[in-house]
């Protein structure tokens, strides 16, 4: 029997046991009539050709294709060859001859496409409201806006029609709307996925985000999307040993903002956010004032302007064509100084150093996605501070050059959806991941509206053959300081460790020095971290002497990477091989 949660694990084994992308296919297509929302399809594939593509499937198999078999949808801002592109603006329709990029790669992993959805109109919204198409179907909470401005990507998801969806995320559009549909959306780094073939909205900003039901399903998604497409202005190439999976970390150092800088629409909302921070680990409160001011600018400074050079031939020619909402926003950029943009980009890069400076010492910022989910009575009401209050938290993240991952956080005594956003530096997609598929396991709810345990944080994969394994025994553990310069050349955590009997510890003034002994040593706890390959020089290259790379031999038997000390180096410094560890070393510096 097909699943009736379209996760990637569950129609994985629906195949192993034989199934077909066929039947998926025909599940889909019954689940698309049987939901019957006029305003969620502004394109469809016909069925006669979703099928004909799901059989050709079925006769080749899997082949290595990591999405076979997998029904999904397209926001309608992004093209694909042969369906119009609207960006929910009839007038401005074009039908492109081929797929954008991140499509075309989807389709050769295997992806069955099942039509374009709705839209705010030119991706200009955080609500769902301003397509003249009408507001696609909220499926957990049907009085609320179901987010936007990729609201149709969304609820497909949710609806259990599509098994993912693409969306784009400009200034927190591949992110409301996850919180406003209970599912996930991964916002990734800037210039990760191709961005051509898109409408733009503020094209140096403009991201192709994801819908998923799960983490792991996202970031799947993400793993096939990424890469530079030739042509592609903004785009640019991942580091060394980037990966999507969700990466395990013994102790997470979370930040969360000062609680004068929360709001929230009701207690419930703000009960919800304290609970998911108590459930993800240890927080500390910081100051994001900066980033909530550089958020301001996206709608009243130099980014209306980019938005509206996009679309400033169409507007000045068929001002009568576009909403009247989106069109008194594009028409404001019209007015817009270039003095005053210089003074926003100086302010952007002045809050993308605070970003470093946080991200340094923390693994992730978990904020609120948005401080509630009105209804669309609410919207109707106060259409224009309504959708700015929407933005609250999710404005600033792509000025200031960050990733983002949107998780459900529970529901509300009204039944509304809360969700919390984990935020982290350019590329910093698997940590985000293994923390937000943590998050939403334990949070309580269901796979969007078809109820359903979400699946456990999955196991971090094992050693892969392009890379090796490291142990860390000092301010490269999680947590510590020095631990982002590991992250930063791609080392990905596997677990606690102990060296054999043959050690010695030093304090060499703030960080570990360890030395082979033989007789006299003791086993010196550790974390062992997997480290590309081709990583390991240019880290090795970064640590200051004495300390270096060597064969370490732990209690297991086995011998990875690790830090080595010459012995030479600890000649008159204290020797702390007593406390058995630099962490526990901290510690009891701390309590004496």
């Amino acid at each position: 029997m097909v699943p009736a949660a379209f996760t990637f694990a569950a129609l994985a084994g629906f195949f192993a046991q034989g199934g077909s992308p066929v039947a998926v296919t025909e599940a889909a297509l019954a689940r698309i009539a049987a939901w019957d929302d006029p305003a969620l399809f502004l394109a469809r594939v016909s069925d006669e050709e979703v099928l004909a593509r799901a059989k050709a499937l079925a006769a080749e198999g899997p082949r290595g294709r990591p999405l076979f078999g997998l029904p999904f949808v397209v926001k309608d801002n992004i093209d694909c060859a042969g369906l119009p592109t609207t960006a929910a603006c009839p007038d401005f329709a074009y039908v492109p001859e081929a797929d954008a990029p991140a499509v075309a790669r989807l389709l050769a992993a295997g992806a069955v496409l099942l039509g374009k959805v709705n839209l705010d109109q030119f991706a200009t919204g955080l609500n769902g409201t301003r397509s003249p198409h009408g507001t696609p179907r909220n499926p957990v909470a049907a009085e609320c806006i179901p987010g936007g401005s990729s609201s149709g990507s969304a609820a497909a998801v949710a609806a259990g029609i599509a098994a993912f969806s693409l969306g784009t995320d400009t200034a927190g559009s591949g992110r409301v709307p996850a919180m406003a549909c209970n599912i996930v959306g991964l916002k990734p780094s800037l210039g990760l996925v191709p961005t051509m073939g898109v409408v733009p909205a503020c094209r140096s900003l403009d991201c192709v985000s994801v819908f998923a039901l799960t983490v792991a399903d996202a970031a799947a998604v993400l793993e096939v999307m990424a890469g530079v497409a030739e042509g592609d202005r903004y785009g640019r190439p991942a580091p060394l040993g980037w990966r999507t999976a969700p990466a395990a970390q013994p102790a997470w150092l979370l930040a969360a903002p000062l609680p004068g800088q929360l709001v929230f629409d009701t207690a419930d909302d703000a009960a919800l956010y304290e609970a998911a921070l108590a459930r993800a680990g240890t927080v500390e409160r910081v100051d994001i004032a900066p980033f909530l001011a550089i958020a301001q600018r996206l709608y009243d400074g130099a980014w209306v302007a980019e938005r509206t050079a996009a679309l400033r031939g169409f507007l000045v020619e068929r001002p009568g064509s576009v909403h009247p909402v989106t069109r008194s926003i594009l028409e404001a950029g019209l007015g817009k100084l270039t003095v005053d943009a210089w003074e926003d980009f100086h302010a952007a890069a002045e809050a993308k150093r605070l970003a470093r400076l946080l991200f340094a010492r923390v693994d992730a910022l978990v904020l609120p996605t948005a401080p509630g989910v009105p209804t669309l009575a609410d919207l109707a009401a106060e259409p224009v501070a309504a959708n700015s209050r929407l933005g609250t938290y999710t404005n600033f993240v792509n000025i200031c050059d960050l990733a983002a991952l949107a998780v459900p956080a529970g529901f509300r005594g009204d039944g509304r959806p809360f969700g919390v956003t984990l935020v982290g530096p350019a590329f910093s997609e698997a940590r985000l991941a293994g923390l937000g598929a943590g998050l939403h396991a334990s949070a309580g709810v269901g796979l969007g509206a078809l109820g359903g345990a979400v699946p456990a944080a999955p196991e971090p994969p094992a050693l892969t053959s392009d890379e090796l394994p490291l142990l860390a025994i000092g301010a490269h553990m999680a947590g510590l300081p020095l631990n982002p310069q590991l992250l930063r050349h791609g080392g990905r955590f596997l677990g606690k460790a102990r060296t054999a009997t043959v050690y010695r510890l030093h304090d060499l003034g703030g960080r570990p020095g360890m030395v082979r002994v033989g007789e006299g040593g003791v086993a010196v706890a550790g974390e062992v971290w997997a480290v590309p390959a081709a990583s390991v020089g240019p880290f090795l290259a970064e640590i200051p002497p004495p300390l270096g790379f060597g064969r370490v031999e732990m209690a297991d038997g086995s011998r990875p990477l690790g830090f080595l000390c010459e012995a030479a180096g600890v000649a008159g410094m204290p020797d702390i091989s007593a406390t058995g560890g630099w962490r526990a070393y901290l510690k009891g510096k701390e309590g004496a």
